[in-house]
């Protein structure tokens, strides 16, 4: 015989077997379901500070950074990031980089009159809205500010995401012997907009310039920034080739693109894109990671440039432009 606790055991399937029955379950087939979708994305608004004691690259020897902090200018979170994450529909039109201040240009609320702006409104119209067109099935993450502050000020929307950069020491450390590349590393400045796409585009590939293949389904990146004020010590020379001493001290380095012939479309900001995807090398036929389409733009200006502790005057860079730079990195 069954207890009461067995009966209400056997009982309850049938009691919960109506509402059940009345609910009419069924398959999907490929077509139906690739009409269901989730909500149009989601934002995210984040604060955060970063910290890290060290972190090494290790082969034989090892290159380890020291002591680095990412955060706001005062030392707390770092903070006002709007992370806005979509994966877009087939020719949906999603918001990247400055398409926002095209779009407060054509509400009225910005003059048109500004070379960047009218560059902005041409660049990121598309089909009467404003932003860049992707493809079906392509992950979108668009990072702006929070809180823009006044909607007709452009300073206050490319200054509203503040940061501060600090890094101890750049280290090349071998099994017996050492060496301080670079120390003292502070950067303070603005983070503009800045966009993370990985395109779908299945198993299609492509080939570049210098003849290696890659996948056309890759990892693209691109931002803005600016420093506004920095400081480092290169303790070791012959590391950019840019110069063959040692004991050199940077103060007011500042990062942008304010000048030259190359500024339009920038708003006063440097700029920095690349693309990752797997490749194949043209000529080693090793298959590997490959980092391409890479461009950086911006002018550098360091007003005290120290060489053994005495200022020896100031150093500018102008329309300072690494392009047309690909690389395959694979083990060996």
């Amino acid at each position: 015989m069954m207890t009461g606790l067995q009966r209400t055991a056997f009982c309850l399937p049938l009691l919960l077997a109506p509402p059940l029955a009345s609910a009419e379950i069924q398959t999907l087939d490929d077509r139906s379901l690739s009409q269901v979708t989730g909500q149009a994305g989601v934002t995210i608004e984040l604060e955060t500070r970063i910290d890290l004691d060290r972190f090494s690259y290790i082969d034989e020897g090892s290159v380890s950074i020291y002591d680095l902090s990412l955060s706001d200018p005062d030392g707390t979170a770092l903070d006002n990031m709007k992370v806005t994450v979509d994966v877009a529909g087939d020719g949906e039109v999603l918001e990247h980089g400055f398409s926002e201040i095209a779009r407060r240009a054509n509400a009225g609320l910005i003059s048109r009159s500004d070379p960047d702006v009218t560059d902005a409104l041409d660049k990121y119209a598309v089909g009467g809205s404003f932003g860049k067109q992707f493809n079906s099935g392509d992950a979108v993450i668009h990072i702006g500010p929070t809180n823009a502050g006044d909607p007709t000020s452009m300073r206050d929307y490319l200054q509203a995401v503040d940061f501060r950069l600090a890094i101890g020491e750049v280290r090349a450390e071998g099994p017996e012997d050492s060496a301080t590349l670079f120390s003292n590393i502070q950067l303070e400045g603005y983070l503009g907009p800045t966009d993370i796409v990985v395109r779908n585009a299945g198993d299609a590939t492509r080939t570049l310039a210098n003849g290696n293949t890659v996948s056309s389904s890759e990892l693209q990146f691109d931002t803005h920034f600016e420093i506004a004020g920095g400081s480092l010590d290169w303790d070791v020379g012959n590391v950019i080739l840019l110069f063959s001493f040692a004991g050199v001290g940077i103060e007011g380095l500042a990062i942008h693109n304010r000048w030259g012939e190359d500024t339009l479309g920038h708003f006063g900001m440097a700029s920095a894109t690349a693309k990752l995807s797997n490749g194949t090398g043209a000529d080693s036929g090793k298959e590997g990671l490959s980092i391409h389409d890479v461009e950086f733009r911006a002018d550098i200006d360091m007003p005290v440039f120290k060489v053994g502790g005495t200022s020896i005057g100031s150093v500018q860079f102008e329309d300072f432009v690494i392009s047309n730079t690909n690389m395959l990195v694979y083990g060996h």
